[in-house]
Formats: C-alpha cells, sequence, structure tokens
C-alpha cells in the first residue's frame, strides 16, 4: 500500500550532512519525494511503500551522521501525489527557527587521506573538508544553514567543486564550505609590524604552500607565529626550545600560565605524557578540544610550557592547516606551543588586520588566510577525571549546542558572571549556553559580550522576557542586565546569589529536581549579607536555598589586591590562628616587613572585607608552604598546590590519609567551619620539616574531610542525603575524588559537572533556571 509522509527534525541536523543522508537513505528505501533545510529544521517528503516508509523514518535515528543530534522527530501521513523521484530542494526560510547548529568539526580521516595524496587536487590544501568536517558554527551568519549565509559567500565555486556539491554519490554534496586551490581561501604569510615599520596594512612574503614551508622554517628557527585557525589566532612556538617559550611568556606578559601544546598524533602525545584510554578517545573525537594530561618524566617538552605543574594541555590538530604544520616532524617528539592569540584579559583576536595590528609586539610573523571567523571561538578544555571527563572550558567542538530541559522554561537572558563570563539564552526546553567570552572586565570585552549574544539571539529566534544577573552590583554583566531593564521596562529582571547559581548549574546538568545539600567552593562571590561568600554549604533547589553552613569569616586584607597576592590571607589565617604573635617560619622571615602593615588593616578593618572562600584558603596554605605567593593568573596557588600534593616521597604511599584538627560549632542554626587547627597544624608540620607534598595532601584531606563531617551534620538535621558539588574550587580533581569517596561511603548520593564547567562559566545556566523557577512560582500563586 502506498502512501506519502511529510517528516520534520529538529536538532543539530544541518552542517553536518543530514540532507545527503536523507537523499541516500530515501534511494536505498526505493522512496521519492524530497528534502530541504528550513528554519525550523529538517523537512522532507517521502512517497512510497507505507512499511518502507516506516522503516526509513526509524533508520534515520539508528543511522544519521555522527555528529547529527535529533532532538525531535515527527512524521504525519498523506495521500500519495505521484512522485517520481528524490531530489534536494533549495532551503526555505520562516519568520519562526527551531533548527539548531552545528559546532565545528575537526576534520575528517577521508579529508585526512586526501590531503596527503599526491594525485588529489587538493593534496596539502589547508581548507580540505566535507560533509562530515569542517567549519560551521564559526562561518556561520544565519539560518538555514546554506553557504549564502556563511563567511564563504565571497568564495564561488569552481565547475569541479560545483559538480562535487551538486553529486548525489559524492561525500561534498551540498557541503557548504565545500572549496579547492583554484577557487577557494588561501593562506599567506607576513611579517609583524615591527619588522615592517608600517602603521597601516601588511604586505605579504609568501602565499600558499609556500608560505606553509616558510612557517614551518621560521617555527623551527625559534620564531613565534601567530597562527589563524578556525574560531580565532593562535600565538605558536616551538614547545621543545626554551628559548622560544621564555621569549613568548616574556611577550604576551604571562608567566606563569601553562601554554596548551599540539602534537601531529596521539603516539607523539605518548612520548609526553601518560594517556589512558579514556583520553585517547577524547583526543580522537570530532570536537578536539584540549586535554589535561599528566607529564611524562624525561619529557622533551620545555619546563617553561606549564612551570611548577604537574599536567600539559594537549591537543591533536583540527583543521588541515594544523595537520600540516605538524607533518614535517613525525615521526619525532615535536609540539607546538599553541595558546590563545589575544592580549591579556582581552577576546581572542580573529581579524586580520586586528591582529597584526594589536600582536605585533608578540609575533614575529604572521600565519594568515582570508576565510574570515564570524563567531570567535576559543579552544575547550577537558580534564580527565575517574569517573569520566569533566568540561572546564566549554566553547569549539561543543558550542552552541544547547543543554536540553526536562521541561519548557521561558525565554530568559541570564548575563553570568565576571570571570570565565558565559552568558545563556534559554527557549522552549532548551539553554543555549555560549562559549567562553573571558573575564567581562574591561569594555573591549563586553563589546565582544554583547556582539556575540545578539548573534545568538538572532540565530535561534530568542527575545528574552525576563533577564537574570548576579547580585554583585559591579559586574559589568550585572550592569548590562541593568540597563537592559531600563531601555525595555517590560522585561523582569531578577538577581540571583552567585552560589545558589552554581549548585543549580549542577542540578540541571544532573536533572535533579530534589533538595540536596549544595557544596560551593570558589575564589569570589558576593553574598546575600554583603559579605564575599565562596565557602557554602547550601539546602537548595532550583528556586531557593538556604545557607546552612559556611568556613568561618575571615578578615582579606586589601580586597581584590588579596585575590592576587595569597600572602596577605596567609597573614589574615596566622593572625586567627595565632593571634598577632605567631611562630617564626619561612613565610613569616619572606614578608616581615609587610607584616605589620596587614595586621594594622585586620586590626582596623581598613579595606578588609570578610570573606568565607575556600579558594583563598586554598592560596593562603599555598604561599603558607611558600609555594606560590602572588597568583599571576587566576587559581596558580591553588594549581600548584594540588600538584605538589601529587608529588609524595615514596615513603608516604599514594596519599597520607591523616588530616589536620577543626572545629565545626553550629551557631544560629547555621555549622561554621573554624579552620585554625588547621593552620597550627600546618606550621607545626613546617616547624618539624614536613615535606611540603605531605602537608598539601593533608590539607586536601582536611577539606574533604571538612565536607564529608558538615554533610552529615546537614543530612541529621533535615534528613537531605543528596550532595551536589560546584565551584571553581572542584575543579581540584584530587578534592572532588576525595570528597566524592568518603560521602559516597557513608551513603550519600553525589552529584558534580561534566558537560557545563564548574566554574564560573556555569553560573549563567543557574541564573536562567532559577529565574524561570521564581517566575513560574510567582504565576502560579
Amino acid at each position: 500500500m502506498e502512501t506519502r509522509a511529510k517528516i520534520t527534525v529538529k536538532g543539530v541536523v544541518q552542517g553536518v550532512g543530514f540532507r545527503p543522508f536523507v537523499h541516500r537513505l530515501a534511494e536505498e528505501f526505493g522512496l521519492r519525494g524530497w528534502v530541504k533545510n528550513t528554519t525550523a529544521g529538517v523537512v522532507m517528503e517521502v512517497e512510497g511503500d507505507k512499511r518502507k516508509v516506516r522503516k526509513f523514518y526509524d533508520e534515520i535515528t539508528l543511522r544519521k551522521p555522527a555528529p547529527a543530534e535529533i532532538k525531535e522527530k515527527r512524521i504525519t501521513y498523506r495521500p500519495p501525489h505521484g512522485s517520481q523521484s528524490f531530489s534536494i530542494k533549495e532551503s526555505t526560510s520562516r519568520q519562526r527557527k527551531e533548527v539548531l547548529i552545528s559546532p565545528d568539526i575537526a576534520f575528517c580521516q577521508e579529508c585526512l587521506k586526501e590531503l596527503k595524496d599526491r594525485s588529489d587536487r587538493r593534496h596539502y590544501y589547508p581548507f580540505i573538508n566535507c560533509t562530515n568536517c569542517g567549519p560551521r558554527f564559526t562561518i556561520i551568519k544565519d539560518l538555514p544553514y546554506d553557504r549564502t549565509f556563511t563567511t564563504m559567500k565571497k568564495f564561488r565555486m569552481c565547475s569541479i567543486c560545483q559538480n562535487e556539491y551538486e553529486d548525489i554519490l559524492w561525500r561534498r554534496y551540498h557541503a557548504e564550505p565545500n572549496a579547492c586551490p583554484r577557487c577557494g581561501p588561501e593562506i599567506q604569510l607576513v611579517r609583524s609590524k615591527k619588522a615592517e615599520r608600517k602603521s597601516l596594512g601588511y604586505e605579504s612574503i609568501f602565499k600558499g604552500l609556500g608560505a606553509l614551508e616558510a612557517t614551518i622554517k621560521l617555527l623551527k628557527k625559534g620564531k613565534i607565529v601567530a597562527i589563524k585557525g578556525l574560531g580565532g589566532f593562535h600565538l605558536a612556538c616551538d614547545a621543545t626550545n626554551s628559548v622560544a617559550v621564555g621569549s613568548l611568556r616574556k611577550r604576551k606578559g604571562r608567566p606563569y600560565k601553562p601554554f596548551a601544546i599540539m602534537v601531529a598524533d596521539i603516539e607523539t602525545a605518548k612520548k609526553h605524557c601518560l594517556v589512558s584510554r579514556q583520553a585517547e578517545e577524547l583526543l580522537s573525537d570530532w570536537q578536539k578540544p584540549i586535554i589535561l594530561l599528566k607529564k611524562r618524566e624525561g619529557a622533551k617538552i620545555s619546563d617553561l610550557v606549564a612551570p611548577n605543574n604537574n599536567y600539559l594541555g594537549v591537543m591533536l590538530p583540527y583543521t588541515p592547516l594544523h595537520y600540516l604544520l605538524l607533518r614535517s616532524f613525525y615521526p619525532s617528539p615535536w609540539a607546538l606551543v599553541m595558546t590563545s592569540g589575544n592580549l591579556s584579559d582581552q577576546p581572542i583576536e580573529i581579524s586580520n588586520q586586528e591582529a597584526i595590528d594589536n600582536l605585533s609586539h608578540i609575533a614575529d610573523y604572521f600565519l594568515i588566510h582570508n576565510r574570515d571567523i564570524y563567531n570567535r571561538c576559543d579552544d575547550s578544555i577537558v580534564e580527565i577525571f575517574s569517573k569520566g571527563p569533566i568540561l572546564i572550558r566549554r566553547a569549539r567542538g561543543y558550542v552552541p549546542s544547547p543543554l536540553e530541559l526536562d521541561s519548557k522554561v521561558a525565554s530568559i537572558l541570564a548575563c553570568g558572571a565576571e570571570l570565565k563570563n558565559t552568558f545563556c539564552l534559554t527557549k522552549e526546553n532548551y539553554a543555549f549556553v555560549s562559549q567562553y567570552i573571558g573575564d567581562l572586565k574591561d569594555h573591549k570585552t563586553l563589546q565582544s559580550y554583547e556582539r556575540m549574544l545578539q548573534r545568538f539571539e538572532k540565530l535561534f529566534d530568542i527575545t528574552p522576557e525576563i533577564v537574570a544577573h548576579d547580585l554583585h552590583p559591579d559586574y559589568l554583566s550585572t550592569q548590562y542586565a541593568l540597563d537592559i531593564a531600563r531601555r525595555s521596562p517590560k522585561v523582569m529582571r531578577i538577581a540571583v546569589q552567585h552560589h545558589h547559581a552554581h549548585i543549580v548549574s549542577c542540578l540541571v546538568e544532573n536533572r535533579v529536581k530534589q533538595q540536596v545539600i549544595g557544596v560551593a567552593f570558589d575564589g569570589i562571590g558576593y553574598g546575600a549579607d554583603g559579605n564575599i561568600w565562596g565557602g557554602e554549604f547550601l539546602v537548595a533547589d532550583c528556586r531557593d536555598f538556604l545557607r546552612i553552613g559556611q568556613l568561618k569569616y575571615l578578615p582579606l586584607p586589601g580586597g581584590d589586591r588579596a585575590v592576587d597576592e595569597p600572602w596577605r590571607m596567609a597573614v589574615s589565617l596566622l593572625v586567627d590562628a595565632f593571634g598577632n604573635r605567631f611562630p617564626r617560619i619561612d613565610f613569616t622571615d619572606r614578608w616581615k616587613k609587610k607584616i605589620p602593615i596587614i595586621l594594622r588593616m585586620i586590626d582596623k578593618r581598613i579595606n578588609s572585607p570578610l570573606t568565607s572562600s575556600v579558594g583563598r584558603f586554598f592560596d593562603a596554605v599555598s604561599s603558607l608552604l611558600g609555594i606560590c605567593d602572588v597568583n599571576t593568573y587566576e587559581g596558580q596557588a591553588a594549581m600548584e598546590l594540588e600538584s605538589a600534593a601529587h608529588q609524595l616521597p615514596d615513603s608516604w604511599g599514594n596519599l597520607p590519609t591523616q588530616k589536620y584538627r577543626y572545629e565545626i560549632q553550629e551557631e544560629k542554626g547555621r555549622f561554621i567551619v573554624y579552620p585554625a587547627g588547621i593552620i597550627r597544624g600546618i606550621v607545626d608540620d613546617l616547624q618539624k620539616s614536613v615535606p611540603k607534598s605531605v602537608i598539601a595532601a593533608k590539607f586536601h584531606n582536611s577539606i574533604a574531610d571538612i565536607i564529608k563531617d558538615v554533610s552529615s551534620k546537614i543530612e541529621e538535621k533535615t534528613g537531605i542525603n543528596r550532595v551536589a558539588f560546584s565551584g571553581g574550587v572542584f575543579q581540584n580533581r584530587l578534592l572532588l575524588g576525595l570528597a566524592l569517596k568518603k560521602l559516597t561511603e557513608r551513603g550519600f548520593i553525589c552529584y558534580y559537572q561534566k558537560q557545563i564547567p564548574p566554574n564560573d562559566g556555569g553560573v549563567s545556566l543557574g541564573q536562567a533556571i532559577i529565574a524561570n523557577e521564581i517566575v513560574k512560582n510567582k504565576i502560579e500563586r
């Protein structure tokens, strides 16, 4: 019996080879009709035997292209029209946009095979791609996903490429970025402005393969080259050359923050790092993020790449250009530093001219190309945890894929935090968390934020009815929300407490609706009482929270300056433990001239706001141990303290089980953790010359025990046995692992974040959901 069916598929179904896949599937089943992209998704009508039509419908999900994500699929039957063949129709637009957009996809094995084939017309062509790989999000301007709505519009396909594009049997069938050396983008190498001594414009010294070969020679000679990639520029140099790496650090003003490296393949990665099976799979996956891997002893990578750190950030080539840059060094263990091409605290550069203008004091040369980047997108970062990977920076390869929600929500803009900023837009049952924007501290980053927000609103057809923001009045994200509310009085504005947003982001990802004990540990977050929070135990759900526990308030001498100078907080903790006359240790000798000033600040409460921050506690202990007195990048002291804890002497085994003493007192219904005993124990160990690594490990054990003990007291009081972890401190794999082990052994059900970063990059998601629940509650009343 013949029938005709209209099928609509929504999700990530454009830019992933979905229409060619449907065409081939229809021909396999002997069906006629058509398929096309629309702003509502991929729509098709198929005609033929009813059983085959139904089987075809089922197989769409079972055999979809790997990068595709089907979120919704509908079928309606109608009388046959008498179609004679199957075709791909021109895309159509309508006012309502319901389609999702594919992230950028690392180049595939088939394209790699062609790239290496000397007889292929795309041999060594840096922009080779097909329907299974290549740029997507970074080049798209509007929907539907057609070449005319991307930055490839200016490149008219040659006749051969056009024939490939129209050939149903070829994998470049309707591949929108399709190109070749005759008709597509090209690379060129230019000198920096300091070499050219020019204020305007730039002059190419090599183009095409000549530019590529010259770049490789320059990198081998120790030069620094700014390389335009998929979502922005990288600053590159030879990772095995300490002189080159040191020069890059000096020029960029980045003395200690780890650089990422790119290696040719997994075998090379294994020469430098310990690569587990899980890490191998992640390195090979189509997202190609940076993976944090433990350094191998004797690795050839310069120690300056990641100073005072046991781990290296490693990624494999994800564009043909990257592969071609690294190919000449195989099978040597050579690697490239590939760090974000930007000025400190500024957005990653995407424009050729602006990159040359802004980075010429850092880079000696620029390897650029003429395919414009429309949406900047930095590399994603993943850390390997025993229970699965954790995204700590969500960007290329993951954005703009949304998080699917359990129920429909209002159209909301959540403006995010200040550090590691993201925004979140919600629509129906999707939450679109933006790519990593950076630290929202200056006008240029705010401009990038606003531009990206406007593009998300356009691409996903979202007009916010509600705007959510942090409680902190001075955050640029807060001021942006206030400005929206002033300009659009109908938009409802909702302020959300920072740590509540952290916990709710964890609940949303894990689809938890019940109340939990929320453990929110981070560096700084504006508290509901006006103090600086960061060591919080909350009883929370997606609407409300009660602060039921905290680290004792202590002065933060110098306020924001103490964030950059952990030694200040160390003095505060010593005063809390010993008063103004504390024992002599190396720390007190190092800072003896400045300690009296800090003592006066604490005594007179001069610029010394109160804080309960566990992040600052980690910083202070790092300084007490002489590991890091000054943070040159966010989290440095805490990261180096964790590294020290992993370097235990053999006589101590994997990890000592000892802990330091602390007190937990209940005051006015809240459990207060008193850390003085921990500081006394650390000072005593220092005076006994206990290895720093042992002290660091005991400190981690102590914090994990605090989490266990306070959670147990809260459970006794409330009956809640579910615990959710969030906040930047839980990027510390050692602490997270210890806390999970101790709590699960006590019968707690634990949740932590994997897809959405536990740091401030996840705050916007929590803000959006809390705002939705608050509004929904008001309506229901």
